[in-house]
């Protein structure tokens, strides 16, 4: 009997497809999960990079943002120094003057990236927008100006946690791409990063045994110098300390007012308050904002009716 034709094509139109489609499942892969942003409406996306681009994600608490408490610049306590300049910056980004980027370094905890979201939502009525972007990815900074130039709104590239172990291959490339986006950036983008260490990378005493004196003046050696240049490109550099108890306390107390407000529930500081505070602190080891946050989630759970 004589083969069918029409099945043997029909075969092979099946086959074809099907590996169009295993072709096009293995591309996905590659290709970055984008979305055009509607920024009237979003406030936060974050930057995903890939092989062959990038591209953008909205936020998830944009979907959420009316039906959670926003984080206010009056919830920060103990850092008024550092809010007042990173405030005044960023009104002067917003309102269109000469603004510098910003490293945010120092103590975990102590509301270095809270801060920051604090800013959005006092600026964002007014252009102010969030794009996180990870370290990886900064190197799409040329890509992300170009998108961005000309937008009618005003972004703040946030980098979280951007530090560097010793001999760690991405700080240079990092540091070529900032050199070459940072100073030539448009107008409405401005980059703020935190981090654990003041020039991102870790220091030794090795590193200061090459600095040499020379004519009365001290000069860093080689080691230092090229620590500190990613960190000298951003113009505003502000320190977190952790706190001392008197300052902990305080934030404590402001969070247990404030949580025990929110959720309508009878709780509030006392003598018995204040020594749990205390053991929940000696407990971590730290005394920061974040740890009195936790206690009191922790406490007016617990005490409130």
């Amino acid at each position: 009997m004589a083969p069918n034709k029409t099945s043997r094509s029909d075969g092979s139109k099946r086959s074809l497809r099907a590996q169009m489609a295993d072709l096009l499942a293995r591309l996905q892969i590659w290709l970055p999960a984008t979305q055009r942003v509607d920024w009237d409406r979003a406030t936060v996306a974050v930057w995903r990079g890939g092989p062959v681009g990038g591209g953008f994600r909205v936020h998830p608490e944009d979907a959420t943002a009316q039906a959670q408490p926003r984080l206010t610049l009056e919830d920060l306590q103990g850092i008024d120094r550092q809010k007042a300049a990173l405030v005044a910056n960023t009104a002067q980004f917003v309102a269109g003057r000469p603004a510098n980027n910003a490293l945010l370094w120092g103590a975990r905890g102590t509301g270095k990236s809270s801060l920051i979201h604090a800013l959005l939502n006092r600026y964002h009525s007014d252009g102010l927008r969030l794009i996180q972007i990870d370290k990886q990815q900064l190197h799409d900074l040329p890509e992300l100006v170009a998108l961005l130039a000309d937008e009618a709104f005003r972004f703040v590239l946030f980098c979280d946690d951007l530090s560097f172990e010793a001999n760690d291959p991405g700080y240079k490339a990092v540091k070529s791409a900032l050199d070459g986006s940072v100073s030539r950036t448009t107008e409405n983008l401005l980059i703020y990063a935190t981090s654990n260490r003041r020039h991102l990378l870790p220091e030794t005493m090795a590193d200061n045994q090459q600095s040499q004196m020379r004519n009365g003046e001290l000069h860093a050696g080689e080691a230092i110098e090229e620590k500190i240049s990613l960190s000298d490109r951003f113009g505003l550099w502000l320190s977190f300390y952790q706190f001392d108890q008197a300052a902990y306390l305080e934030i404590a107390e402001h969070w247990v007012a404030t949580l025990a407000q929110r959720h309508k529930l009878d709780v509030r500081w006392s003598d018995d308050c204040r020594a749990e505070a205390l053991r929940w602190a000696l407990a971590r080891g730290v005394r920061s904002g974040r740890t009195a946050h936790h206690f009191a989630r922790h406490w007016v759970g617990q005490e409130g009716k």
